[in-house]
């Protein structure tokens, strides 16, 4: 057998993270090149966002309220309902009779009070605005359910990479330790490497086994917005712990040095603010409203059933009110309305100042972590790699002519072994900076359905 390739299953044992479900006899995920984009992996990334997006309760949750909230302000611009006045007047109360005395009348009326100034359309305005907030928040939910789905998904995909090394590793590491056995066998191999040889069998089932519970971990977290009956289907799930960003490329070159206020405006969360900028204005346009007059219209008819002092049935009567009343005394009602109000547009545009510097703070963070996972990178394929390689084929030559011990190599290939899954956990790192960037800048490009309300739950 090759003892090259024995030698390097021994370098699996030692370094590896603990992952997701994977199994020790056969591996759950295709073999991949390093460092390039699984179509298919992406194309099943985002039936899953779809598949999830259009099932997503709380973005119906918001659909809905918004819904209510432009129904409600519908309801606030138009009229108060008319009041209807109905009662008896100058009755006697001698005999109670309603044709005894030409002062005693059946009166029917008609009230109906009208909105202030132009506070119809302004509520109107104003829950409107309210509304368009609450649908920009179901966008806003849609980016965090893509952003936490692709998180998980690049870690899944990190930890397949991690099971197939793991799987491949403790097969050879068995080949290796039957050619021990063989070789203890007529005295050419020492105790103590047959025990070692074992002792990395041991350490790489412990470390499959926890690579199992992880990714099981990792997919029972999706089942939050894919349901419990998905779980049944994912055996031959294959991730990927990379993606394309050539949408947030695009943003990211186009932006100013260390400036992306111009893209994060654009993003559902300064959307929602914006929002609640326009209704706090649109609340002083209603405080100012409240110094302008109301009016009321009030019309009676009175039925009168006696006759009058010349004995000739009395006329029944007609009367018209218009009522109005006058805010003569603003200080301590209006002028504090108006000016809370004022004082309320101020927070909300402060509001958005401090989240588009907290927002384009995080940015600049992430693009930092980019820049020098980048470095890293490249610093592992053109150095660290290349060295350990030849660290390792050196120490399996010194091996093989009795210049270098059995743990050497053991060491050498663990090393190695190490920073090729450092090397995995970079590339997924950087990807999850890419992933989280793309939620800040809104880059994502998944398109989905306005949530579907059904007539019981509109009605409700």
């Amino acid at each position: 057998m090759k003892l090259k390739q024995c030698l390097l299953a021994l370098s699996v044992s030692a370094a590896v993270f603990a992952t997701a479900p994977v199994s020790a006899e056969e591996p759950l995920v295709d073999n991949q090149t390093a460092g390039t984009v699984n179509p298919a992996a992406e194309a099943m990334l985002s039936q899953l966002i779809a598949t999830a997006l259009a099932n997503d309760a709380t973005r119906r949750q918001y659909y809905a309220q918004a819904q209510a909230v432009r129904e409600t302000g519908k309801a606030s611009a138009t009229l108060m309902d008319p009041k209807l006045k109905f009662g008896v007047t100058g009755l006697p109360t001698d005999s109670f009779a309603l044709d005894e005395d030409p002062m005693t009348n059946i009166s029917v009326g008609l009230m109906q009070q009208f909105n202030r100034g132009d506070t119809s359309n302004l509520n109107d305005k104003k829950a409107a605005f309210q509304a368009g907030g609450l649908e920009v928040k179901v966008a806003a939910r849609e980016l965090e359910v893509i952003n936490a789905m692709t998180t998980i998904w690049l870690e899944l995909g990190y930890q397949q990479v991690a099971n197939r090394v793991l799987y491949e590793n403790r097969t050879l590491m068995q080949e290796l330790e039957q050619f021990i056995q063989t070789n203890y066998s007529i005295g050419k191999s020492e105790t103590q490497d047959l025990i070692n040889a074992q002792l990395q069998v041991t350490q790489l089932d412990e470390k499959i086994q926890a690579n199992q519970q992880m990714q099981q971990r990792l997919k029972a977290q999706l089942s939050e917005w894919l349901g419990s009956d998905w779980l049944l289907n994912t055996q031959t799930l294959t991730a990927s712990n990379q993606l394309n960003w050539k949408a947030l490329q695009d943003i990211e070159s186009s932006a100013n040095s260390h400036n992306y206020f111009t893209q994060l405006n654009q993003t559902p969360s300064i959307k929602m603010v914006d929002a609640s900028i326009d209704m706090s204005k649109t609340q002083v346009d209603l405080a100012r409203e409240s110094y302008a007059p109301q009016f009321g219209v009030e019309v009676m008819y009175a039925s009168r059933q006696s006759n009058n002092m010349r004995g000739e049935p009395a006329s029944d009567l007609v009367s018209a009110y218009i009522t109005m009343d006058i805010p003569l005394f603003t200080g301590n009602k209006q002028d504090k309305n108006l000016a809370a109000a004022q004082y309320q547009v101020g927070a909300a545009q402060s509001q958005k100042d401090t989240l588009l510097s907290q927002m384009n703070a995080k940015v600049n963070a992430l693009l930092v972590d980019k820049n020098n996972l980048a470095q890293r990178l490249e610093r592992f394929e053109s150095t660290l790699l290349p060295q350990a390689d030849s660290r390792v084929k050196a120490t399996e030559r010194g091996y093989q002519n009795n210049t270098a011990q059995f743990n050497d190599v053991i060491l050498a290939s663990r090393d190695e072994l190490a920073l090729n899954l450092e090397y995995q956990r970079l590339i997924t790192d950087l990807n999850l900076v890419n992933n989280n960037l793309s939620a800040l800048l809104n880059s994502y490009h998944y398109q989905v359905d306005k949530p579907q309300l059904n007539m019981a739950s509109e009605q409700q």
